[in-house]
C-alpha cells in the first residue's frame, strides 16, 4: 500500500475527515471512468463512486491493508456497478428493449476536426462496442473492461472480483467470444440495410 494512502487513511482513523477528502481527489476521476464503462450512464456512474466511497468511509476501520487501498475501492465500486447492472437487465427484460436510449457521446479530439469522415467512423465505432459491451452479462462486461480497457493484472482483477485467477480467465475468454459474436451480427445486420 501506497505509505501517503496508509498516513491519510491513519490521519481519517484518527477523526481527520479531510485527510478522506484527500482520498476522493485522489482516486474519484480514475474510479468513475471505470465505473462508467461498465454502467453506459454518467448519472449511474456518479451514484456508484459516491456509493463506493461511502461504503468506503463506513468501512475504514474493517480495511486490512492486505493490498492497497485504491484496490479495495475499485473491488467495491465495480461490485457495486454489476450489482446495478443486474438489476437494470432484470427490468429491461420485463420491459422490453431500451433502443434509443443512453448512448455514447462522441469523442471530441481537436487534431480530428479536419477529417470529419474519420471522426464519424471513430465514434460510430464507439458505439457499435459500447453497445455490443452492454449486451454481455455484468461479469464478462466487468472482466473486459479490467483487462481490455484498464490493462489490470489478473491479480488484480481476481482480488477485485473475489474470484478466482482460472476464473477470471475463463470468463475473458468466453467474454471475448461473447463481444466478437455480437459485433459480428451487428456488422451483417449493417450490411444486409445496404
Amino acid at each position: 500500500m501506497s505509505g501517503d494512502d496508509d498516513r491519510l487513511i491513519a490521519d481519517c482513523l484518527k477523526g481527520q475527515t479531510a485527510a478522506f477528502g484527500e482520498l476522493v481527489r485522489r482516486y474519484q476521476d480514475r474510479l468513475f471512468n471505470t465505473v462508467f464503462r461498465l454502467v453506459d450512464s454518467a448519472e449511474d456512474a456518479q451514484d456508484v463512486v459516491q456509493e463506493a466511497f461511502l461504503h468506503a468511509y463506513q468501512s475504514l476501520d474493517r480495511f486490512k491493508r492486505e493490498s492497497q487501498f485504491f484496490t479495495w475501492l475499485y473491488r467495491i465500486a465495480v461490485n457495486s456497478a454489476i450489482s446495478l447492472k443486474r438489476k437494470q437487465r432484470i427490468v429491461v427484460s420485463l420491459h422490453g428493449d431500451r433502443e434509443g436510449q443512453g448512448g455514447v457521446p462522441e469523442p471530441h479530439d481537436v487534431s480530428e476536426l479536419s477529417q470529419p469522415d474519420l471522426v464519424l467512423e471513430r465514434a460510430d465505432e464507439e458505439r457499435r462496442i459500447q453497445a455490443a459491451l452492454n449486451r454481455l452479462s455484468p461479469e464478462h462486461r466487468a472482466v473486459l473492461i479490467l483487462k481490455d480497457l484498464e490493462d489490470q493484472k489478473y491479480e488484480t482483477m481476481a482480488e477485485i472480483l473475489q474470484v478466482p485467477i482460472g476464473t477470471i480467465r475463463s470468463r475473458l475468454h468466453r467474454a471475448r467470444l461473447e463481444l466478437r459474436e455480437v459485433l459480428e451480427k451487428t456488422t451483417q445486420k449493417i450490411e444486409g440495410r445496404r
